[in-house]
């Protein structure tokens, strides 16, 4: 079973008891079946989750699908400060891989955020398209960072080819697993 979770703002992708904040088990209940990857907590959007452990590495496995995101930064950024991010960034601890990096339009059929992203009257704000094959500890808030535009509100839209465009804030619903990938990760395992 592949589910997609669109999870709000502040919610731990876990199922365990965090300190009294909201976790996975206040949203899906449904035995044995473990996120595929992770969102950080201030992150939304999609989350797969399953109950297949090989279909669950295999989403997780950095590079085998891209995540598109849409990112609200800090700014107002021109193509030219995003190039950094298409060649790949070096964050310290890591060199990212190349990403799909666009300036976007206000994202139209995105949801308030509770609690909403803080407005000051004198710093734009913009929204752009970041795709990446990866997905360390909190990467694309780091990349943006570092090209000089922090991160204010980030939102999974997309792993692979599922997406959240029917998945309301804090509900689910079960995906289709497309023929290969599935009939890999249910097959037999070798001795």
């Amino acid at each position: 079973m592949l589910i997609g979770f669109n999870k709000p703002f502040g919610v731990i992708s876990q199922f365990s008891p965090s300190g009294g904040k909201p976790t996975l088990k206040d949203f899906v209940d449904l035995p044995d079946i473990y996120p595929a990857g992770r969102l950080d907590t201030d992150s939304e959007g999609l989350l797969l989750l399953t109950d297949d452990g090989v279909l669950q590495a295999r989403i997780a496995d950095p590079g085998r699908l891209a995540k598109t995101y849409w990112v609200q930064v800090e700014g107002a950024p021109v193509a030219t400060d995003l190039a950094p991010l298409l060649r790949g960034i070096d964050l310290g601890d890591f060199v990212t891989r190349p990403a799909r990096a666009s300036i976007i339009a206000d994202p139209k059929n995105l949801w308030e955020r509770v609690p909403p992203v803080r407005f000051r009257q004198s710093i734009p704000t913009t929204w752009l398209e970041i795709v990446i094959s990866e997905g360390k500890n909190r990467q694309v808030r780091r990349m943006t960072a570092k090209i000089g535009f922090p991160t204010l509100r980030l939102v999974r839209v997309r792993i692979g080819n599922w997406s959240i465009e029917t998945i309301a804030p804090g509900q689910w619903q079960q995906l289709a697993v497309p023929p290969d990938m599935l009939r890999r990760a249910n097959s037999p395992k070798k001795p």
